[in-house]
């Protein structure tokens, strides 16, 4: 019988994900001493980084035992068991190359040491730190990244639209005149249709942009629809709104590259349905510029954060700039922002809040991981609809990836689901100008 595998796990991996320990099947778990040593720098903090580094140990105090030093404690049934290991000295073959103690280079160490310790068995460093994999590799050492929550499946997300050429034209007469049809009637491979599936029918000059509803059973037009003064631009702008704008629909992923109109699209729509919401919550992550910590920029907190939230601002000022000042729409912001019932906020603000009656929209998904999105969602409660947006090729955070973040997670977990839409934005409106430089530079 093959030995269980040995997984040596970096900071930046139980930071990425506290539960992961119970993750290897039946392999047993290493954790570097200087590990821990790392993980007490970032207990303390309200961003969800911290959050995590809390939480695991919590789960380590639970589970910790006499043994956890030596003979190593069971993870549960069918699991391995966990390990710490203590600092080791620098092998002769790192200290060619990696003479500096860093904290890194003593996690490799270690790593090394067990590789050296256990030939027969096969030995492989976790972490999300791409350097780090590669001086792993070089010194002989297997390295991965943490692949328990990599999107397998990633067309689901470059889609979120199809469509389809040469379709049959009585059917596309039929939804203009009727505005929808019973799936039975849909000339389509019935296992290709899931719920709010966005379609674009072609036949030669004619054309029409559909969704199916599962609930009902039908496949139904979508028509143009406004937005608080916005109006869609393209197909997929249509398709956004029909999502947005639904109320049956709870979780809605918008995805595109900057420019496509997400966000914006995003709060329009939640203005337009204000009477069915008590508030409206604009959120978004925020990651430190060139790797500094919040504590670097001047002033107080409002001040500190006021340069992440611009971009929100911003697109709230579009919309009101849409209006004349004296306008009931732009009255009906200025009120909602004095009343608190429009909150432009960091998204660590919003921890530990149960979210009631509310439209929640979470600017720059695709920077946060994906536990933090399962984190979010399960604080939604009665009445609440919640929207993701994100460029999954624009990610800030030096551990995740098109494949590892939580927006590209999320659409490919929750696709098929009754109460879930994903839209993925192709074309850029901000302008000509913006739209040429996403594309060519």
């Amino acid at each position: 019988m093959k030995k269980p595998k040995i997984f040596v796990l970096d900071t930046n991996v139980l930071l990425h994900d506290h539960k992961c320990l119970y993750n290897f099947q039946e392999n047993d778990v290493i954790i570097p001493i200087v590990v821990l040593e790392e993980l007490d720098k970032f207990k303390k903090g309200s961003d969800q980084i911290n959050y995590q580094a809390r939480e695991f140990v919590r789960e380590l105090d639970k589970i910790a035992g006499v043994n956890l030093f030596h003979r190593g404690i069971p993870l549960g049934k069918d699991k391995g068991r966990l390990f710490i290991t203590t600092g080791k000295q620098f092998p002769q073959e790192m200290l060619k190359s990696f003479a500096e103690r860093t904290a890194d280079h003593r996690i490799l160490a270690i790593a090394l040491f067990i590789k050296k310790k256990y030939p027969d068995r096969v030995t492989i460093f976790i972490t999300k730190d791409i350097n780090l994999r590669m001086k792993a590799k070089s010194l002989g050492l297997p390295a991965e990244d943490y692949k328990t929550d990599k999107v397998k499946n990633i067309d689901v997300v470059h889609k979120g639209v199809d469509t389809i050429d040469n379709f049959d034209i009585e059917t596309i007469e039929k939804l203009y005149k009727n505005g929808a049809i019973p799936i039975k009637q849909f000339p389509i491979d019935k296992t290709e249709m899931f719920s709010n599936r966005y379609l674009v029918l072609r036949n030669g000059n004619q054309s029409i942009l559909t969704w199916y509803n599962s609930e009902t059973q039908l496949v139904m037009r979508v028509e143009k629809q406004y937005a608080y003064g916005i109006e869609p631009r393209n197909a997929e702008q249509s398709f956004a709104l029909n999502a947005l704008l639904n109320p049956d629909i709870k979780l809605v992923t918008v995805s595109g590259t900057a420019g496509t109109g997400k966000t914006l699209l995003a709060l329009a729509a939640a203005l337009q349905q204000y009477k069915l919401y008590k508030q409206i919550l604009l959120s978004r992550p925020i990651v430190s510029l060139s790797n500094r910590d919040l504590g670097f920029l001047p002033g107080d907190v409002k001040e500190k954060i006021g340069p992440y939230m611009l971009p929100l601002f911003d697109n709230l000022s579009f919309i009101k700039n849409r209006f004349s000042a004296q306008s009931k729409e732009a009255v009906q912001i200025e009120n909602m922002l004095k009343k608190e019932e429009l909150v432009i906020t960091p998204l660590a603000y919003i921890r530990g809040r149960s979210l009631s009656h509310s439209y929640f929209i979470v600017d720059e998904a695709q920077n946060l991981t994906p536990h933090e999105v399962k984190t979010i969602i399960t604080r939604a409660g009665e009445g609440t609809k919640m929207v993701f947006t994100g460029d999954i090729f624009q990610i800030d955070s030096p551990y995740l990836d098109m494949h590892s973040n939580g927006l590209a997670y999320l659409a490919e977990k929750m696709n098929g689901q009754h109460i879930f839409a994903h839209v993925n934005l192709i074309k850029g409106e901000r302008s000509h100008l913006a739209d040429l430089a996403s594309k060519l530079l």
